[in-house]
């Protein structure tokens, strides 16, 4: 018991002293485990060493980085821009309604990313700029990035969901169909917690230009990539057709022919891609 209550103390401290929490637990529990084997450092590097292999060889664990880049080359084919002209198109003359076109398309973007990190920096390029042009508070356009970003973890296909899934030995499909309706609640309250934040203070969301219904429903003309992968995805893992790792497969591979045909990937920018995919996947763990 009070080797446990070291342990954690230990971890806690490496924590706190900014060592990624990956690196913390790995030094714990090498030293742990060296200390309760009466420091026999062969069996403890042994030990290591068998760990990291068979994570590493996780067949399973793949679904992460494929998620990952399917949601690189949907940026890179610009249909994250698409999502976002289609959200503002709708709640853009409301006030604070590009704060809740923010919300709304990091919930769309999340359902062919599955992550928090990405969705964060994807949209925090896409929708900070016009925010700050019509004058909304840094605050507000801040706060509503950072909480669109976190539903990356409960619109599936989550890869949060998956690593627990994988840990847990539980069916990844049950744990997505799980966070459809959390995902969608989240959405909803935080557009009540922008439309309660412009209400107290009207300067921070001020509202901006309307636009007709022609141009509203030639909008959606653009997010008809993300809606079919959404729908392949999904759908393939429900309906019995594929796993989840093979859906990740395909939804990188549709992700790929999308950015084809819209002529926004080269040679340079597929490995600008394979790299962010790799960071992003590295960042993940490594937290």
């Amino acid at each position: 018991m009070s080797v446990s209550i070291i342990g954690f103390a230990c971890l806690l401290l490496l924590i706190f002293l900014r060592i990624p929490i990956a690196f913390a637990m790995g030094l714990v529990g090498f030293f742990g485990f060296l200390y309760l084997n009466d420091y026999n450092m062969v069996a403890a590097i042994s030990m290591s060493a068998r760990r990291v292999i068979n994570t590493s060889q996780d067949y399973g664990l793949s679904v992460i980085p494929l998620f990952i880049l399917m949601g690189n080359l949907v940026t890179r084919a610009g249909l994250s821009q698409e999502l976002y002209k289609a959200s503002y198109s709708f709640l853009g003359h409301l006030r604070g309604g590009l704060s809740m076109a923010t919300v709304v398309a990091c919930g769309g973007f999340s359902a062919i990313c599955g992550s928090s990190l990405a969705t964060a920096a994807t949209m925090a390029k896409v929708s900070m700029p016009p925010m700050r042009k019509y004058g909304y508070s840094d605050s507000l356009a801040a706060a509503s990035i950072a909480a669109g970003g976190t539903l990356g973890i409960l619109i599936p296909p989550s890869v949060i969901l998956v690593i627990y899934g994988i840990m847990s030995e539980q069916s990844i499909r049950e744990l997505f169909a799980a966070g459809f309706l959390p995902g969608l609640l989240g959405v909803l309250l935080y557009l009540g917690a922008v439309s309660w934040t412009v209400w107290r203070k009207p300067e921070s969301g001020p509202r901006g230009e309307r636009v007709s219904g022609r141009e509203r429903l030639q909008s959606l003309k653009g997010v008809w990539g993300i809606l079919l992968l959404f729908a392949i995805v999904m759908g393939g893992i429900y309906g019995g057709v594929f796993t989840p790792t093979e859906a990740a497969g395909i939804g990188a591979a549709g992700a790929f022919v999308i950015a084809l045909a819209r002529r926004s990937l080269t040679l340079k920018s597929g490995f600008e891609v394979l790299y962010e995919t790799a960071h992003t996947t590295s960042g993940l763990f490594l937290v």
